[in-house]
C-alpha cells in the first residue's frame, strides 16, 4: 500500500515522527485552507474587478473629458473617439496653473516638514518621556481631533488677520503646522520600542535627541514615511481655507484655481477637466513613489513575532 508522503506514521514518543514533520513541505498543510480554487477564486476576482471599475471610472471620465475638443465633449462624453493636447495646454494658460501648483508645492512642503518635525518631538515625549500631567495633557492633545475645521476658521482667520498674513504663504500654512493625528501616530509607534534602547543610550551618554535621531527615527522611519505623505495630500487638496484667506491672484492655490477656471468657462468642460487633469498629476507621482512607504507605514506592528 503506497505511503502518503505528507504524512508517517511513527510511535509516539519517537524522533521519526519530529523528523517526518520536519521534511513536510511549509505550505502542504495549509495549501486548504490559504488558496482557494473554483469559483471561490473566480468570485474574489470578480469582486476585484467590480470594485475597480468602480473606484476607475470617475478617472476614466475625467481623462477622456480633458482630451476631447471643443464642443466634441458633449457628444458621446464616454467614448474616447477624438484626442488633443490643446485643451491641456489651454488650461495651463488661462487658468494660471503653473503659478498656482508653484503655490501649492510650497505650501505642501512647508506644512509636510512641520507636521513631520512636531509629530516626532511631541509623539517622542508622550510616549518615552515621564512628566506631570502626561496623562491628561495627551488626552486633551487628541481631543482636538473631534473638533472639525469649520469650527475653528473664524478664530484661525482673526488670528491671521491680525498678523496681517492675509494673501501670503504664512497665512495658508501656520494654522497647520502641527496634527493631533500625527502625534497620536507617531506616539503609538515609539510605544512599541523597547525600554531597553533607551537605557543602553543612557549608559553610552546618548541624550533624547541623540537616541531620537540615531535610534528611535531611523526604527519607524516608514510610519513618518505615511504620515509625509498623508500631510502632503491633504495640504495640497485644502480648499476652504486658501478661499477664505487668499484674494490675490497670485497667491491662490491650485485648487483654488480649479474653482476660478470652472467660474469663468462654463461653457467649456472639458477645460476645467483638463485643469483637474493637470492638479491631479503631482499627487499621482507622489502615489506611485511612497506607496512602499505607505504600505509599510500602515502595516507596521500589524505582525509580531
Amino acid at each position: 500500500m503506497a505511503t502518503d508522503p505528507t504524512f508517517v506514521v511513527a510511535p509516539a514518543g519517537s524522533g521519526e515522527a519530529t523528523a517526518a514533520v520536519a521534511r513536510t513541505p511549509p505550505g502542504a498543510r495549509r495549501k486548504h485552507f490559504d488558496q482557494p480554487t473554483g469559483w471561490r477564486l473566480a468570485g474574489r476576482y470578480a469582486l476585484l474587478v467590480a470594485v475597480s471599475a468602480i473606484v476607475l471610472f470617475p478617472v476614466y471620465t475625467t481623462i477622456v473629458a480633458a482630451l476631447k475638443p471643443g464642443e466634441q465633449v458633449f457628444r458621446n462624453p464616454l467614448v474616447p473617439d477624438a484626442f488633443t493636447l490643446d485643451v491641456l495646454r489651454d488650461a495651463w494658460s488661462s487658468g494660471n496653473l503653473g503659478q498656482y501648483l508653484l503655490n501649492s508645492l510650497i505650501v505642501a512642503v512647508v506644512v509636510t516638514v512641520a507636521q513631520i518635525a512636531t509629530s516626532v518631538l511631541s509623539g517622542y515625549a508622550f510616549a518615552l518621556l515621564d512628566f506631570p500631567g502626561k496623562g491628561i495633557a495627551f488626552a486633551l492633545f487628541v481631543a482636538t481631533l473631534l473638533v472639525p475645521l469649520e469650527a475653528t476658521l473664524v478664530v484661525n482667520f482673526d488670528t491671521v488677520d491680525s498678523l496681517g498674513w492675509i494673501n501670503s504663504y504664512q497665512g495658508l500654512a501656520v494654522p497647520f503646522l502641527a496634527t493631533a493625528f500625527g502625534t497620536f501616530l507617531v506616539r503609538q509607534v515609539f510605544m512599541t520600542l523597547p525600554r531597553d534602547l533607551i537605557d543602553a543610550a543612557a549608559i553610552d551618554g546618548v541624550g533624547h535627541l541623540g537616541f531620537l535621531r540615531h535610534v528611535a527615527v531611523p526604527l519607524v522611519r516608514p510610519t513618518i514615511g505615511a504620515l509625509a505623505l498623508f500631510s502632503f495630500l491633504s495640504s495640497w487638496n485644502q480648499y476652504l481655507w486658501p478661499n477664505l484667506v487668499i484674494n490675490d491672484d497670485r497667491r491662490h492655490t491650485v485648487q483654488s484655481g480649479l474653482r476660478l477656471l470652472s467660474k469663468s468657462n462654463l461653457d467649456e468642460p472639458n477645460l476645467v477637466m483638463a485643469g483637474t487633469v493637470i492638479a491631479a498629476i503631482p499627487i499621482a507621482i507622489v502615489l506611485v513613489l511612497f506607496q512602499r512607504q505607505l504600505v509599510r507605514g500602515l502595516t507596521a506592528g500589524a505582525v509580531k513575532g
